[in-house]
């Protein structure tokens, strides 16, 4: 195995949850809560995203807090509130792009990074004009569920090897 092979690999950082969004509804407002339930096959119970018996790659959003000030500046803001990002929780202390294909442990479940988490049009609304480029390459990664469990602000995210 090569050098990049074992550094691409190796994820030693330990992440920690800074924040938890739900939508109840598609465009409802963000309710930020201290902890989520997380049950396998839907994701996070309350937000509109679970999918009670069908199968999506989305089931729990996930963005870098790290990415916050960036996307801040590239839309000539002062601060972005998480609740315009429209994403479930926001993370500090880990890249989330190491996590893709990834099984990883966040409190007491586990979940599975599915991809990017590409911006929405309506980030144009709630970020002004420029807010979908801002997020662009920013928007975080979306995940699956593999165990049921409870998160909470505070949780550690760890890789699974």
């Amino acid at each position: 195995m090569s050098n990049t092979n074992i550094l691409h690999d190796s994820v030693p950082q330990i992440g920690r949850v800074a924040w938890i969004g739900l939508a109840p509804t598609k465009q409802a407002p963000i309710q930020v809560v201290e902890s989520a339930r997380v049950e396998v096959g839907s994701g996070l119970v309350g937000d509109h995203h679970a999918t009670s018996g069908q199968t999506s790659q989305r089931q729990v959003t996930l963005i870098q807090a790290e990415h916050l000030p960036v996307i801040a500046s590239l839309c000539q803001l002062e601060s972005i509130d998480p609740k315009l990002l429209r994403r479930n929780l926001v993370v500090s202390g880990i890249n989330l792009l190491s996590l893709k294909k990834r099984r990883f442990r966040v409190g007491d479940a586990t979940l599975e990074g599915t991809g990017p988490c590409a911006p929405c049009s309506l980030m144009e609304k709630n970020l002004g004009p420029g807010g979908y480029q801002a997020m662009r390459g920013h928007g975080g990664i979306t995940a699956i569920v593999h165990e049921a469990g409870t998160i909470n602000v505070g949780d550690q995210i760890q890789v699974i090897d």
